[in-house]
């Protein structure tokens, strides 16, 4: 259990130490190129979640996405599997989902800041973005919910 926390907080605090970087100087420059036509640093704030969707009501997102981090929380600790990519793939769905929490509670929003600008134009007469601006607990999540279906036989032997 002690590599979960680690995880998780690891995840946590390199999350929340980018977004005040990308706070402190991308909201002034808007967006910084790194690799051309590719990858860009461009700061956005996103009110929404995934693909910036809008549930409706910030209440409703924070009291809903607590409940989903407490019943990951509660599934771990409950749960008798402590194999490394078990714990590996829930601390970091856990660590992301909590340095976008503590960023709707303190903002109102989520920071975002990392841009793969992969295609931007329009497909049937409609402006399309093909890749929204995310930020690393995302892509903790994400490597997370990846990790628990690539693995999932080795994960969840019994099954």
């Amino acid at each position: 259990m002690t590599a979960f926390f680690l995880i998780a907080t690891g995840v946590i605090l390199i999350d929340q130490l980018t977004k005040q970087v990308a706070a402190s100087y991308l909201r002034e420059h808007g967006s910084i190129t790194i690799i051309a036509d590719w990858f860009k640093f461009t700061y956005t704030e996103n009110t929404g979640i995934a693909f910036g969707v809008d549930p409706g009501s910030r209440i409703i997102l924070i009291g809903g996405t607590a409940l989903i981090l407490a019943a990951i929380l509660g599934y771990v600790l409950w749960s008798s599997n402590r194999s490394p990519l078990f714990l590996s793939a829930f601390s970091l769905i856990f660590g992301g989902g909590i340095g976008n929490l503590i960023d709707r509670i303190a903002y109102g929003s989520v920071i975002d800041f990392l841009h793969l600008d992969l295609y931007n134009g329009y497909i049937l007469d409609r402006w399309v973005s093909l890749w929204p601006v995310f930020n690393l607990a995302d892509s903790a999540i994400t490597v997370g919910a990846v990790l628990l279906v690539v693995f999932y036989k080795q994960i969840f032997p019994q099954q």
